[in-house]
């Protein structure tokens, strides 16, 4: 057996080689090599600082490397790191306390994913069907959404650039469109169990549920007395405002799913279910590593440092704000069609089919976005980010507007 070599220092060409020769290709990467990370600022393998509006997709809700999440993760691992769920452990308490505290009634199954987390709500939703609903296991979801890449999730999930590969996928879901309340109540017949549905489509460029839509969902699942499922994986931690997203409309689901910013960079998913909802038993689903003590603890820590600096009223100051700057951009020529989204979770919808290309710019110009699609630009930065990064960001966004211009131009 030989010996791996030093890591050593190398070129972002260099990365790349490696990549293909090592790493499956299942991602289309950014030219962007990271190294370090502070708040919502990256380094790149050349120095170069960037910020950051994307943030692990929605994850490092408290930026790079806070001192909560070392904190935490330095004595938990000189503490214990892992035990299996035989038995009991107190940052799993503490954590599941903390969670149905923010949320509503319920207990809770951790997990390692967003994906992991609907899997778990899908087999929750078919179990209690199966004792509720003479057998209903029928869930329906919606058209845009994106749950998750597992055969489960993927089934949940419309989008068909994800799903054809893999076809035949399980049977048992239904897509609708988003926000049609007519189509909604007229899929659901006796062979429902659960409605499945994300409160602002984060996929398919941010599309958030029209005001009262979710509350009249809510007393449609109650009236029709099937399960309503809220994917709470990008939306929740505070991003939009509120801890969770469906608070927005003063309701509550049966089942709620969370992962991304949830450790703050740490991988952990939960699903929360009300006791109507609450049907597994012993056997019935697991995790090996799910809510780990060294996953667990940071998560306390994240949701604690999220309410002791008042991190989900920064979401809506700096939401707002990065709104407003991002469409004034129209005024000096960017095509900027609308900005969408709530609080910290961001679409920036544009008139012309140059998303990608902004993207690339905006990297040689020291910012990370996302674009989804060829229109939309992802904005889903730390909820830490204050108005000195929001001004510097907005400028350098402009900046590669403008480089686009000049390159149709030339």
């Amino acid at each position: 057996m030989t010996t791996p070599a030093a890591p050593q220092a190398a070129a972002h060409t260099d990365l790349e080689a490696r990549a293909r020769a090592r790493l499956m290709n299942t991602y289309t990467r950014q030219p962007l090599a990271i190294a370090s990370g502070h708040g919502a600022w990256v380094t790149d393998a050349e120095g170069r600082e960037l910020i950051d509006l994307v943030a692990g997709i929605a994850v490092n809700v408290l930026g790079h490397c806070h001192p909560a999440v070392q904190s935490a993760l330095s004595a938990q691992a000189a503490a214990l790191i892992h035990t299996s769920n035989l038995y009991y452990t107190s940052p799993q308490l503490e954590l599941a306390e903390l969670l149905v505290d923010s949320a509503f009634p319920s207990r809770v199954f951790f997990c390692n994913s967003g994906a992991e987390a609907n899997e778990a709500a899908i087999k929750l939703a078919r179990k209690w069907g199966k004792r509720h609903r003479d057998g209903a296991h029928v869930i329906v979801c919606t058209q845009g959404s994106f749950h998750g890449r597992t055969l489960g999730a993927l089934a949940a999930t419309s989008n068909a650039r994800y799903r054809a590969p893999f076809e035949p996928l399980p049977s048992g879901f239904v897509h609708v469109p988003y926000n049609d309340l007519d189509a909604m109540r007229a899929a659901i017949d006796a062979a429902t169990c659960a409605v499945m549905l994300e409160p602002v489509e984060g996929e398919s460029g941010v599309h958030p549920l029209d005001a009262g839509m979710l509350r009249e969902l809510r007393r449609i699942c109650d009236e029709r007395d099937v399960l309503l499922i809220v994917d709470e994986v990008q939306t929740g931690m505070g991003r939009t405002g509120r801890w969770w997203a469906h608070q927005h409309d003063a309701i509550a689901p049966d089942i709620m799913t969370i992962a991304k910013g949830l450790g703050g960079g740490v991988p952990i998913g939960a699903v929360l279910a009300a006791p109507r909802a609450d049907v597994f038993e012993p056997g019935d689903h697991g995790a090996t590593f799910g809510g780990s003590p060294l996953a667990c603890a940071v998560a306390c820590a994240v949701m604690r440092t999220i309410a002791a600096d008042g991190l989900i009223d920064n979401a809506v100051s700096m939401g707002d704000y990065l709104a407003e700057s991002i469409s004034a951009l129209r005024s000096r020529g960017a095509p900027v069609e609308t900005v969408r989204g709530r609080g910290l979770m961001l679409g920036v919808a544009l008139s012309a089919d140059v998303a990608p290309r902004v993207g690339l710019a905006a990297l040689q110009r020291g910012l990370i976005v996302n674009a989804v699609g060829a229109r939309t630009l992802r904005l889903v930065p730390p909820l830490t980010i204050n108005r000195g990064e929001v001004d510097e960001a907005v400028q350098r966004l402009a900046a590669a507007f403008d480089d686009v211009a000049a390159q149709a131009g030339a």
